[in-house]
C-alpha cells in the first residue's frame, strides 16, 4: 500500500540512465495487470531515441517531461485481440498504472501522458511509430530517475463515497 500512496507524477528527471533490466521489470508489472476475458490486448513500444521524443513533443502539448526522460513506454491496445469490444482501454489503463506503481517501487519517477482518445495524438503516434491499423496508442509514460521529490497526497474524499445507492 505504501507504493500506492507514495506514487506521484514526476515530470523532471536526472541524467542517470535506466537499465534495460529495470525496463523489463516495468513491462513485467504491466503484463501482470488484469484484462477482460484475460485477452491481454496490450502492446508496448520502448523508446530511448531523443529524436523520437522530440517528434512526440511536437504533436503532444503535455509531453514536455520527455525532454529529460531517459526512456518512454508507449502503451497500446491491440483491438484484434478483443473479445469484449472497447475493454482494451480499461485493460491498457491497468497496465499503465502498474508501470507507474512499479516505477515508484524501483525508485524511478514516471508520468502518464494521455494519448487516447485525443484523435490528433492517436494519429500522430500511429504514424510516427508505424502502428498497424488494429493497434491504438493509449498512453506514453515518461520514465527516469526523479529530479524532484514529492510527498504523498491524501486524496480521500468521504463526500465521494456512497453506500448502496446515490
Amino acid at each position: 500500500m505504501e507504493v500506492i500512496f507514495q506514487r506521484r507524477s514526476i515530470r523532471r528527471f536526472t541524467e542517470e540512465k535506466v537499465s534495460d533490466e529495470l525496463v523489463e521489470k516495468l513491462l513485467q508489472a504491466a503484463m501482470a495487470a488484469p484484462s477482460a476475458g484475460n485477452q491481454q490486448p496490450w502492446e508496448f513500444i520502448v523508446i530511448r531515441d531523443k529524436l523520437t521524443f522530440e517528434n512526440i513533443m511536437q504533436m503532444h502539448p503535455y509531453s514536455t517531461p520527455l525532454k529529460e526522460a531517459d526512456v518512454a513506454i508507449v502503451v497500446c491496445g491491440n483491438t484484434s485481440r478483443e473479445i469484449y469490444k472497447g475493454y482494451w482501454v480499461q485493460d491498457c489503463s491497468a497496465a499503465t498504472q502498474n508501470i507507474l506503481l512499479e516505477a515508484q517501487y524501483l525508485g524511478l519517477g514516471a508520468v502518464w501522458l494521455g494519448v487516447y482518445p485525443v484523435e490528433e495524438r492517436v494519429l500522430g503516434l500511429t504514424n510516427l511509430l508505424n502502428l498497424p491499423q488494429s493497434v491504438i496508442p493509449l498512453s506514453v509514460i515518461a520514465i527516469g530517475y526523479p529530479a524532484e521529490q514529492k510527498g504523498p497526497v491524501d486524496r480521500f474524499d468521504e463526500a465521494k463515497v456512497h453506500y448502496e445507492k446515490w
